[in-house]
């Protein structure tokens, strides 16, 4: 594609948008702009022809952190490893991730398909929609990615080459402090209600469960399992009935396998909390659908496509699954106290309206996150989960 040169870091303007974003658009398109981001990290453009309203998305990251300002500063790199976790995901789950069109590291901005017909799906489940495919999609993708970037799946040179190219020590440390960390310490980038001290304190407290929180974080750490998505909830999620789209891999780096199934698995787990009856029911289908279609997945890629010279020895591929389901429940527990009382909070929980129920929602929340933690090796199944979810 062929853009319009801008040179010297600086936040677009819409103008400047326009421009980047022309040649995508037969000559002489009336074009128009707005900025539609409503994240932490960037600026989001949407570029469309006035006539037929078909647009572009321009992602620009900041040298900063929106949600804190200039005294958090984050490195623009993120930019061109977003754009290159999409390509790399997009080899593998094609029709799960937005087409790139174009990047400029310098400007550290990403062109790519818009997708404004969809609905992200965080807004979209707290209304109440049910999303009958994006259990189905989010566990292949999360099946195609994890497994093909691995060591199942790659020739050791090119794991470590992409190992390397995907080093995001910037991003990863936002991780490590905002879920691994601060949440279970009186660390002052924690934000809660004043009615949720004394469980938080309890939390605090819990050196058995800081012990297990300390262990998960040495897995995130240290164990360059497989590609991540790095910060896959359900805001990073376009969706309707028909279709799923997985955005925003600017955290991607080299990472366990667990860590992105387990973060999907915990916003599903926080919506699930807001619901009652069938919607409830509708949301813990989601959960076990998500862990059984990538199960299933993940062992018929292992089987057709994997490189491992052990794979056919009895019992390894339980193994490696096992292993990547305990992790997974471990990380859900960690995300689940961190969106309730670490510094970014996710809407379904502080969405709701009546106090008492928010509150006694985030304690719920809270304790689900402990068990999940402290429990992980005793649960088998992700019945054995859902069965939990339904007694807590």
């Amino acid at each position: 594609m062929t853009t319009t040169a801008i040179s010297t870091y600086h936040a677009l303007t819409e103008a400047e948008a326009i421009a980047l974003a022309a040649g995508l658009f037969p000559a002489g398109t009336d074009l128009e702009c707005q900025e539609i981001g409503d994240g932490n990290l960037n600026y989001v453009y949407r570029v469309s022809d006035r006539a037929s309203g078909k647009g572009v998305i321009i992602k620009q990251a900041l040298p900063y952190a929106k949600v804190v300002g200039e005294s958090w500063p984050l490195t623009l790199k993120r930019a061109a490893i977003e754009a290159a976790a999409l390509r790399k995901h997009g080899e593998y789950a094609t029709d799960l991730v937005p087409e790139v069109y174009g990047t400029d590291e310098e400007l550290a901005y990403t062109i790519m398909e818009d997708l404004s017909h969809l609905t992200i799906a965080r807004e979209g489940l707290i209304q109440g929609k049910e999303y009958p495919k994006l259990s189905n999609d989010i566990g292949e993708y999360l099946a195609q990615t994890l497994f093909h970037t691995s060591d199942f799946a790659l020739h050791p040179f090119e794991k470590k080459r992409l190992a390397a190219e995907f080093s995001n020590p910037e991003l990863c440390k936002i991780t490590e402090d905002l879920i691994f960390t601060d949440p279970f310490f009186d660390y002052e980038t924690n934000d809660f209600e004043p009615e949720l001290r004394q469980t938080v304190e309890a939390i605090w407290h819990n050196d058995r469960l800081k012990l297990e929180a300390a262990k998960l974080k040495r897995s995130f750490l240290t164990e360059a399992e497989a590609l991540l998505h790095g910060d896959l909830h359900t805001g990073s999620i376009f969706a309707d009935d028909n279709e799923t789209k997985v955005i925003d891999p600017e955290f991607a780096f080299y990472g366990p396998i667990g860590f992105d199934v387990g973060l999907f698995i915990a916003n599903l787990i926080a919506q699930g909390i807001t619901r009652n009856g069938d919607g409830r029911g509708t949301i813990v289908g989601h959960i076990e659908n998500t862990w059984q279609v990538f199960e299933t997945r993940f062992t018929e890629l292992w089987e057709n496509e994997g490189i491992e010279d052990f794979k056919k020895v009895p019992g390894y591929r339980e193994s490696v699954l096992d292993k990547v389901f305990k992790d997974t429940l471990g990380f859900a527990g960690c995300e689940l106290i961190r969106r309730t009382i670490g510094l970014a909070h996710v809407k379904d929980l502080d969405g709701i309206e009546d106090a008492a129920v928010r509150i006694e929602s985030k304690k719920q929340a809270l304790r689900i996150g402990e068990t999940l933690i402290l429990k992980r090796s005793e649960l088998t199944s992700i019945q054995d989960v859902t069965a939990l979810l339904k007694e807590l």
